[in-house]
């Protein structure tokens, strides 16, 4: 594998949506955090660039979504910068970034969403984008489909993703699935003998090969 090409993608892992005590709190993300924890080890240790992406709203609501800003403004205003505790953006120490690791601010779902990282990535002359993180319908779906759009190869990290129920994880992985993203476990990904084809690169070949004229 020809690990530079990848990229790891940890969306949303803050206390507001892990403490049990939050409103906003996605009922399995805490039971995925050792599991990503050795995800993200395993990343840094093939020089596999890492990139937090998560969420931080202003403290008077201008960027807060209109479908979630009363929640946001009856949760007492959560997601707050510099914030700590339950509704905080504080995370666990597996989520603590470390020097080569990328931080990102997102302003809505998508982790490509109005925000550097499809320019960042394609600096890096990254091809794959690994997914990981909270929540699987809503950041976790936008930002595979946002990823697919754009050429990437994506390679979903099941057991590192989190819904609120077990049957909301199954039909978002399966409808992935179907669109194209490559799903696997966190046991397979850490394995040594742990394998991607690059089909966006096979595809681009065979455009860039064909002489059928576009019309």
């Amino acid at each position: 594998m020809d690990w530079k090409k990848m990229a790891l993608i940890v969306i949303d892992m803050e206390n507001a949506f892990i403490d049990p005590s939050s409103p906003l709190c996605i009922k399995n993300a805490l039971a995925t955090v050792p599991a990503c924890g050795k995800v993200i080890e395993k990343a840094r240790e093939r020089k596999i660039p890492v990139f937090f992406v998560n969420r931080v709203y202003r403290k008077n609501g201008s960027d807060v979504e209109f479908t979630r800003y009363q929640s946001w403004y009856d949760g007492n205003r959560y997601l707050a910068p510099d914030s700590t505790g339950p509704l905080s953006i504080d995370v666990p120490a597996e989520f603590k970034p470390k020097a080569g690791d990328y931080c990102i601010i997102k302003p809505r779902f998508s982790a490509f969403f109005q925000t550097e990282l499809d320019l960042i990535l394609r600096r890096l002359g990254i091809r794959t984008v690994i997914m990981t993180g909270t929540t699987t319908p809503n950041c976790i779906r936008t930002s595979c489909y946002d990823g697919l759009s754009l050429d990437y190869n994506i390679l979903i990290i099941e057991d590192c993703c989190s819904s609120n129920t077990e049957e909301i994880q199954r039909v978002n992985m399966e409808d992935m699935a179907r669109v194209g993203a490559v799903i696997t476990s966190a046991e397979e990904f850490l394995l040594d003998k742990f394998e991607m084809a690059d089909y966006a690169d096979e595809i681009q070949k065979r455009v860039q090969m064909d002489e059928t004229a576009p019309e």
